[in-house]
């Protein structure tokens, strides 16, 4: 039989694949950051469709009532997420910089060339 938890369970896991799947479509959700996401949809989907999966999994990490579990793997992939973010924000904000830096070398290029122009 069925419980309401793993309906809800499920639904919730579906409507996170339709949204990430519209996203993409509609090109709000770049296909390389989408991945993740379908995965952690598709990780829950499989936890939410197979009780006895999730049963073996909540009792091998000690968790007493096992849709938790659904829980944890959820908050796994969030913080998967985070962090993979914080590795792309890292990353531009040093293209930031040196792009900041670059750009003031040619700003001051320019103001030579005009002086010496002017002066010249």
């Amino acid at each position: 039989m069925i419980s309401r938890v793993q309906v809800v369970s499920i639904l919730g896991s579906l409507t996170l694949l339709v949204l990430i799947l519209e996203l993409v479509r509609r090109g709000k959700l770049a296909e390389r950051y989408s991945l993740l996401w379908i995965a952690t949809g598709a990780v829950l989907l499989v936890f939410s469709l197979w009780r006895g999966l999730l049963d073996r999994f909540a009792a091998a990490v000690g968790i007493f009532y096992p849709p938790s579990a659904l829980f944890l793997v959820g908050l796994v992939f969030i913080l998967l997420l985070i962090l993979h973010f914080s590795v792309i924000v890292s990353r531009l904000a040093r293209k930031n910089r040196r792009l900041a830096q670059r750009l003031a070398l040619l700003d001051e290029r320019i103001r030579e060339m005009e002086k010496e122009k002017i002066d010249g």
